[in-house]
């Protein structure tokens, strides 16, 4: 997974492999760009990997940028925190971003592109 990878979804597939676990830091991300939309592949420390639209609902600020801290990311722009796991921000902030289902599998990380949550 580079940097930015880019996919185009294929109808019949309903989850598609976008890199290795290796490929994104601890407390990091990276980007996987569909034909809709840039999605954040974020890693926790202790190795769970979350999904999410990497566009923050306060400015849009990218998230993927952001600090990964235990089940959440701040984002760099204004310092709104939201759940990797839900979506919602945390706090007296409110609003949320999609949230996509990720599969890891030997290694390697599988996401659902068609419905986002």
């Amino acid at each position: 997974m580079n940097a930015a990878t880019s996919i185009a979804r294929v109808a019949d597939v309903d989850w598609v492999r976008v890199g290795m676990i290796d490929d994104i830091p601890r407390q990091g991300a990276r980007c996987v760009k569909t034909d809709g939309a840039t999605i954040a592949v974020f890693r926790t420390e202790d190795d769970r990997i979350f999904a999410m639209e990497d566009r923050c609902p306060h400015r849009g600020g990218p998230l993927s940028q952001g600090i990964v801290h235990g089940n959440c990311v701040t984002c760099p722009l204004h310092s709104w925190v939201l759940s990797l796991e839900t979506g919602l921000a945390q706090g007296a902030d409110e609003g949320s971003v999609p949230t996509y289902p990720v599969r890891l599998e030997d290694g390697a990380i599988h996401l659902q592109l068609q419905n986002p949550a």
